[in-house]
């Protein structure tokens, strides 16, 4: 039984700027959501849905792993 609290990380501010330094606002409309929203998961303060994850990867062609993780 896992009883510490999971904190995910996301490397989507690398992927962001290794994809022809995309605009936050640019994966955000990819992806159907707001800016803010981007913002607060690359700062960790959103953890986004699984179907967000999926689309926030696959917008970056990688696998789910590559973009958010437990460390």
């Amino acid at each position: 039984m896992i009883k510490k609290k999971i904190h995910i990380e996301n490397a989507v501010r690398k992927l962001r700027f290794n994809s022809n330094e995309m605009t936050q606002q640019g994966l955000a409309e990819l992806v159907g959501v707001s800016r803010q929203t981007i913002v607060a998961i690359e700062k960790y303060k959103y953890t986004p849905s699984l179907d967000l994850a999926f689309k926030i990867a696959l917008a970056f062609d990688r696998e789910i792993q590559e973009v958010f993780f437990i460390n």
